[in-house]
């Protein structure tokens, strides 16, 4: 990919970004199959938010919709929240320039979320409710069959430690994910995909970034709190934070304490029997044990 901002490179420059973008694509493309986030005939619309993220999320979808073996869409949708300030016609110029389709919805979900939550307090969790239900109700009035959100690796990692420091939970973010309507697929293709590796495609494309002044500016979120764990951790620990990321992946239920997901009530019909691949024992969901 050439273009004004990459052709400016050096040649060790342009060496560097074409690796990193081989890097990219082939990320998504594998979290594009190994959840089949995209089938033919899907219509993909890629939530634009005007960050880095996002950003990417759609340069890399468009330049593999150019070589895919099979056809999808590509709508791009922009949120314009009302927020004092907000450039209104960055992200519409931007896609013109690209020849994207694409949709700017208008929907004043700053002043509820500056109504409702009190002053200092942490807006994020509001907004991004507010956001998906103005989302999800585009897409059911547009045809649309996958919401292509811009979320990555590290996102879904300090999403994990949120939820099992302060949520009593083992959740993060899922790759593909059905919304609790059962109407929707969300689909986060860039889950393979480093921050910092995203931050330097975006600084190399020279995207016309739009910073959030709403969540972006308050200090000492916990979700910055996980981030600098993360990154300390990845310093003195190099490859620790690849492998939690695999575990997410390689779960045993049996391993864990569970009952919804594991029938510890009915191992004593195992006892005595071979062991087998989980589901052959007839108890739903069990795995047996070689001790």
């Amino acid at each position: 990919m050439v273009d004004s901002a990459t052709a400016a490179l050096g040649e060790k420059q342009r060496y560097e970004f074409n690796k990193l973008q081989k890097r990219l694509r082939r990320q998504v493309g594998e979290a594009i199959a190994d959840y089949r986030m995209i089938e033919a005939g899907d219509k993909v619309m890629v939530c634009l938010s005007g960050g880095k993220d996002s950003y990417t999320l759609l340069d890399i979808l468009l330049s593999l919709q150019a070589s895919a073996p099979v056809r999808f869409e590509i709508v791009a949708v922009n949120l314009d929240q009302k927020q004092p300030g907000f450039p209104e016609r960055v992200l519409p110029e931007y896609l013109e320039s690209r020849g994207v389709p694409f949709d700017i919805i208008e929907q004043d979900t700053y002043s509820i979320v500056k109504r409702v939550v009190p002053e200092g307090k942490t807006t994020c969790g509001l907004c991004s409710r507010l956001r998906r239900g103005v989302l999800y109700r585009y897409a059911a009035e547009n045809g649309i069959t996958k919401i292509a959100l811009g979320h990555h690796r590290d996102d879904i990692l300090e999403t994990f430690f949120l939820n099992l420091f302060y949520g009593g939970a083992l959740k993060a973010m899922p790759p593909k994910l059905l919304s609790d309507d059962r109407r929707h697929v969300v689909i986060r293709p860039l889950a393979y995909c480093k921050e910092r590796d995203i931050a330097a495609y975006a600084e190399v494309r020279d995207f016309p970034l739009i910073p959030c002044n709403l969540c972006g500016s308050q200090e000492n979120l916990q979700r910055q709190a996980m981030k600098a764990m993360l990154a300390e951790w990845e310093k003195r620990h190099p490859g620790r934070v690849e492998t939690i990321f695999t575990a997410l992946g390689n779960v045993a239920p049996s391993q864990l304490a569970d009952r919804a997901l594991f029938d510890f009530a009915g191992l004593e019909r195992l006892r005595g029997t071979a062991g087998g691949p989980a589901g052959e024992s007839g108890v739903a969901g069990l795995e047996v044990l070689s001790l």
